[in-house]
Formats: C-alpha cells, sequence, structure tokens
C-alpha cells in the first residue's frame, strides 16, 4: 500500500510541476506530462518502475475519453459523417498500411511487414484530441476531418486483432493467453467468435437503450451524487471487461455506449461526473509513456531509430497530404491535417505485444518499434507548434475569408448568436448552471481569443441558414440574439420566424429605437446592452427553458454575486501577468458551475425577503 502511494504522489507531483510550466512555456499540457514521465522515469530521476503495469491501468483514460466522445454524437450525426469517416479515415488506413508495408517488405519477410504496417497505420487518439481541444480547433473544418480519421482508426483495431494471429512467422508461446481471463473466445471457431462479437455489441445497445436509463433515474431519485458517479464508473468498466472478454476493444465498447446514451436526459450529468476521472487517467497515461521510453535501447540504435522514426512520419505524412487533397481539403488546412495524424498511436503498444505473443513479430522488433513510435508521439506537440507558429501563418494569405466552423454537438436546447461583451456574460451564466449553448460568433480575432479562455466557440455567420441548420436550429428550444450589430440581429430573427417559427427567441437590443423595432416584429423577450442587462436576459432564458422564476432570479443574483467577488483577483492578474490571466480566468469558470450548484443548495433568506418584496402575491 505505502509503495502505491508513493508511486501515485510522484505521478501527481511531476505532473502538478511539469503542466503548469509547459503551458506557461505555450508548448501544451500534453508536452508537459511526457517531459514529466522523461524526468521521472528509469532513464531520468529513477523514481518509478513498473511502467506496463501503471501504462495498462491509464489506458483506461483512454477508453473515458471514447465514451465521452461517443456521448456528443448522435447516430445521425455520424451517418451526416459517413464519408469523412470511411472515405478518409478508410483510405488512409488502408493507403498508409499498404506504403509502410511495401517499404518493410525490402528487408522483412512480408507477414511481418503487413502486421508492422496494419499498427503503424494507426494515430494517437488521445494526444491528439487533447491537442486539438486545447488550441480550439477540435470544431474547426480540419478538426471535423481529423476526429473522423480517428474513429475509423480505433475502429480498425478490431479486425487487425482478428488478423494478427493469421500473420504469425514463429510458433505462438505456450504461456500466451488470448483470452480475457473470463473465457478464451479464440477456442471457437471463426463464426461463433463472429456471433459472440455481435452479441456482445447488441447487449451493449441494449443496456444503453432501455436498461441504463431507469437504472440512472432510480440513483438521480436518491440525490446521493457519489452514487451516481459510480455507476456511471461501473457501467464503463463493466462495458471494457465485456469488449476484452470477446477480443475487441475496450475503447470501441465505450465509444458504442456514448453514442446510444446521448439521448440520454442524463448525458450532461454523466460528462461532469466523468471528466475529472478522464483527464487525470490520460495525464497519467501520458507520462507512462515518457517514462517507458528506453533510452538505453535508443541510443544503442540511434540512427536506426532516428531514420524509422523519420520514414514513418514522412510516409504517413505524404499519405495524408494526398488524401487531403484527393478529398478537396483546402490548401491551408491539409498541413494541420498531415501533421496532426503523421505520429504512432497509443493502440501500437497493445498490438505489438499482441503480435508477439501470437508470434507475428520478434521480441527485439517490437521493442524497437515500440520506441519508434514512443519518439513520434512524444514529436507530435512541438510538429504543432511548428504549424501554428511557423507554417499556419505563411499558408493564411492575406484577405482569405475564413470558412465556417463545422459544427460538432447538435442536440442542444440553446443556440446563441453573438459572444461578444454581453454574449460572454450571458453565456456563462448559462453554462454555470448546465446549460451549454451551441455559441455562433462570426469575429475571427474574437472566436480565437475566446477560444484561449476555454469557450467552445464556433465561427460563423448566424445569418445563413445552412449554418443555422447545422447548429441544429430545427431541435432547439431557444435562440439568444446578441450579435451587437443591429441590422444582422434583425436579419436573423426574421430568418428564424421564417424557417423556424416554433424556436423561441430572446434578443438584445442596442438602444430604445432598436428595442422597438424588434417589438414590430413580435418579439417580447427583449434586452438592452449592459452587463446587468447580459444577466437579466439570462433569466429570462431560464425561465423560457422551464425554470420557476424564483430560482432564475435566485441564481441571476448569485451569479452577479460570485462575479463581483471575482473581479479584484482577476484585475490584479490582469494587470500583472496577461498569460497567467487566461488561465486563471479558465479556472474561475470551471469552478463557477460548482459553486453555483453549492450556494443553490443553501437556504438564502435575504434572496428570499428581496422577492416577495418586489412580487408581492406571488
Amino acid at each position: 500500500m505505502e509503495a502505491f502511494l508513493l508511486k501515485l504522489l510522484i505521478y501527481l507531483t511531476a505532473a502538478a510541476i511539469a503542466v503548469p510550466i509547459a503551458r506557461k512555456c505555450r508548448l501544451g499540457s500534453v508536452l508537459g506530462y511526457l517531459i514529466a514521465g522523461i524526468v521521472i522515469g528509469p532513464f531520468g530521476l529513477s523514481l518509478i518502475d513498473d511502467i506496463e503495469a501503471v501504462m495498462h491501468f491509464t489506458e483506461f483514460g483512454v477508453v473515458m475519453m471514447l465514451f465521452l466522445i461517443g456521448l456528443e454524437l448522435k447516430p445521425s450525426l455520424l451517418w451526416q459523417m459517413r464519408t469523412p469517416i470511411l472515405g478518409m479515415g478508410g483510405s488512409q488506413v488502408l493507403v498508409t498500411s499498404a506504403a509502410i508495408g511495401l517499404s518493410t517488405a525490402l528487408v522483412l519477410p512480408w507477414r511481418q511487414a503487413v502486421a508492422i504496417g496494419l499498427i503503424l497505420a494507426l494515430s494517437s487518439t488521445a494526444i491528439v484530441l487533447q491537442t486539438l481541444r486545447e488550441k480550439g480547433l477540435i470544431s474547426t473544418s480540419p478538426g471535423q476531418s481529423i476526429f473522423s480519421v480517428l474513429l475509423f482508426q480505433d475502429l480498425a483495431v478490431i479486425p487487425m486483432l482478428a488478423v494478427m494471429p493469421l500473420l504469425a512467422t514463429a510458433a505462438t508461446p505456450t504461456h500466451a493467453t488470448h483470452g480475457s481471463g473470463l473465457f478464451d473466445i479464440t477456442a471457437l471457431p471463426a463464426y461463433q467468435r463472429l456471433i459472440v462479437v455481435l452479441l456482445a455489441i447488441g447487449f451493449i445497445y441494449l443496456l444503453g437503450r432501455y436498461a441504463s436509463r431507469p437504472l440512472f433515474r432510480a440513483i438521480a431519485a436518491a440525490r446521493v451524487r457519489e452514487i451516481f458517479v459510480a455507476a456511471a464508473l461501473a457501467l464503463i468498466i463493466g462495458i471494457s471487461l465485456l469488449m476484452t472478454a470477446v477480443g475487441l476493444s475496450p475503447a470501441l465498447g465505450a465509444f458504442i455506449a456514448g453514442v446510444v446514451l446521448a439521448d440520454s436526459e442524463y448525458r450532461h450529468e454523466l460528462e461532469s461526473d466523468i471528466e475529472p476521472f478522464k483527464g487525470l487517467l490520460l495525464g497519467i497515461f501520458f507520462i507512462s509513456i515518457g517514462a517507458s521510453l528506453n533510452f538505453a535501447l535508443v541510443l544503442d540504435k540511434l540512427w536506426l531509430i532516428g531514420g524509422l522514426v523519420a520514414g514513418l512520419m514522412l510516409i504517413k505524412a505524404i499519405v495524408l497530404l494526398g488524401i487531403a487533397k484527393t478529398f478537396r481539403m483546402p490548401g491551408n488546412e491539409r498541413w494541420l491535417f498531415a501533421i496532426a495524424l503523421a505520429q504512432g498511436g497509443e493502440f501500437a503498444f497493445v498490438l505489438f505485444q499482441f503480435a508477439r505473443l501470437n508470434g507475428a513479430l520478434t521480441q527485439p522488433l517490437t521493442e524497437t518499434l515500440i520506441s519508434v513510435v514512443a519518439i513520434s508521439m512524444f514529436l507530435t506537440p512541438l510538429l504543432f507548434l511548428v504549424h501554428e507558429r511557423v507554417i499556419a501563418p505563411r499558408l493564411q494569405a492575406p484577405g482569405t475569408p475564413r470558412q465556417a466552423d463545422a459544427i460538432e454537438h447538435k442536440g442542444r436546447s440553446v443556440i446563441l448568436a453573438g459572444f461578444g461583451r454581453m454574449g460572454t456574460d450571458l453565456g456563462r451564466l448559462l453554462i454555470s448552471v448546465g446549460i451549454k449553448p451551441t455559441i455562433l460568433d462570426h469575429n475571427e480575432a474574437n472566436v480565437d481569443v475566446l477560444r484561449r479562455f476555454g469557450f467552445e466557440v464556433y465561427y460563423g455567420d448566424a445569418t445563413r441558414l445552412d449554418l443555422l441548420e447545422s447548429a441544429g436550429a430545427a431541435e432547439a428550444e431557444l435562440i439568444i440574439i446578441t450579435l451587437g450589430d443591429h441590422e444582422k440581429s434583425m436579419e436573423l430573427v426574421k430568418l428564424v420566424q421564417k424557417h423556424y417559427p416554433r424556436l423561441k427567441i430572446a434578443v438584445s437590443a442596442v438602444d430604445r429605437r432598436a428595442a422597438y423595432e424588434f417589438m414590430d416584429l413580435g418579439i417580447s423577450t427583449i434586452r438592452r446592452e449592459t452587463f446587468d442587462t447580459a444577466l437579466t436576459l439570462g433569466q429570462d432564458a431560464l425561465q423560457l427553458l422551464g425554470f420557476d422564476p424564483y430560482d432564475a432570479y435566485k441564481i441571476r443574483r448569485l451569479f452577479r454575486k460570485k462575479d463581483r467577488d471575482a473581479m479584484p483577483e482577476l484585475y490584479r492578474i490582469y494587470r500583472q501577468d496577461r498569460v497567467k490571466y487566461f488561465s486563471m480566468y479558465q479556472q474561475h469558470n470551471a469552478n463557477l458551475e460548482e459553486l453555483m450548484k453549492k450556494d443553490r443548495e443553501i437556504d438564502m433568506e435575504e434572496l428570499d425577503k428581496a422577492w416577495n418584496a418586489a412580487n408581492p402575491g406571488t
């Protein structure tokens, strides 16, 4: 027990020191975790050992990440993404596997070449998605293309696991176990294995579709949050065990479960409960990758491994650039697409070991290739920096119009059009009570700055009908318009009234005359622009969404108090350290929802008296 706690202390301390330094140097948290792993690993300070056991445990962070991604995707959205998933993703895996396999076949037997080509075709879902989220790129057009390829790669792990035993060039070690410890599926005939796999996937669908909702409803009725957290973790662990038992990827099972639960009323609660565990486990996973880098082997075979890393990333980048051109991606997006996916992936660690146990690859070969994959993953955050600071500015021609972002999350009940001074305060209020609107803004500089603050903002002109449709206007309950441009706001109101007559509208007006013009159009929820007005409009929005008027009033008052209390400290940091101010502001918003929830549960007698005085007879 003491050894476990000491190891945990070392991991957490390393993360707590390395990540803030890396973020301050604008290197990103992933690179910070990797550097921390190198420092505390066997070839640094030698503070930890048994890295492989820790990595197996922290791979569960990847599983949780895929579950959360699934929660944000509805089957209808997956169907809309079928072309990039099957087209771009399928092309990338097939062409990259062939290119690497043919290159390797020049020096190795063809069976080993095929195995290596398949495994090295995969990229790192964990590192790439984490970096895209930190840089605010996940919702952009290239970000969506990258995500589609990563999703197909995760699905491709299943047939790869099935193919590896067929590529064996040596006798399978007698001690190798193919099952999960529950039963050995490899002992079954091929058709029976297929039936078992289909039954497992069907069971996950039925569990998520029919059994989980009454279960979570009963747990939610108990009003004990830790029990809900336990149930959410038990669901993911159970699905992971089931997938492992039938020889499939636990991450795939978690992703399927997330997609099935995407329509559930408990989706937001599941997201908020699992997110901290996912972030922590992913961080320790990255540290484990850094610590597992075998520097003795690298130094012994420096030129070979260095050449293999360069060859791997060059081949993948060339293939990806060709695919990007084939699918007509804009020229300024192709390099980001190629750089983001040019590394090896975390599934390579699993597949190389699986291939070795099945006799497809030898021990010395897998050790060398694992080092190649680890170094390529380490280089990826650095390549993102090179793209951000060197390549992207050169590719963006002056005056080139920016394309609207692909909107990742449909199905939300609120659309917020305009995220300027008033829209930002209003959006923060909604987010603090668990309502995450789809946010649209047409100011490029504003979108980039707000993403640095941690907001999920989509660039695009809200007065375009196609953008409104992709934002989910047909399913949304309310649109809040805070554009700051009266003519644009009038145009958007008319567009919504014509094409989405059931969509409720709340709007900000720049002055009294503008308010009168909105009233001419039949709009009743209008507020003129000040900070307090933003909060009042937020209160109106909560009532339109079904909140009790008194609860909405208390939320507005409480939010204003929390914001006022935080202002002196935020102001001091803003004057002293602008870089630190971004992280402080983001942390303040991250903590706000929890603070609001706690304080809303306290009996607030003064607010009760104020409400009764202002609303006699209610």
